[in-house]
């Protein structure tokens, strides 16, 4: 076999090697993607779940807390006029 010929066929194997690798990456990329992104959803829906009973939880607090009542205001002391104590105007 000719030299020309030689590295002819080896770089055909490479290539072919190349191709082949190539067509077992995609699948794999197109996998890895798709578990990233399931990935991301069940996070997202974790973290949903997990605010909507945090808020849930902050609800019910403000539910059993009593509610302060307000009193009335106390009433002014009214001053007897005597001679001694001038009468407010």
């Amino acid at each position: 076999m000719s030299p020309v010929r030689k590295t002819a066929g080896q770089t055909a194997a490479a290539t072919r090697k190349r191709n082949a690798a190539g067509k077992k990456a995609t699948p794999t990329r197109k996998h890895r993607a798709a578990g990233r992104k399931a990935a991301k959803t069940r996070t997202r829906r974790g973290a949903a779940r997990k605010a909507a009973a945090i808020r849930a939880r902050k609800e019910e607090a403000t539910l059993t807390q009593p509610v302060p009542v307000q009193e009335p205001p106390a009433p002014e002391s009214h001053v007897q006029a005597t001679p001694e104590t001038p009468i407010p105007e």
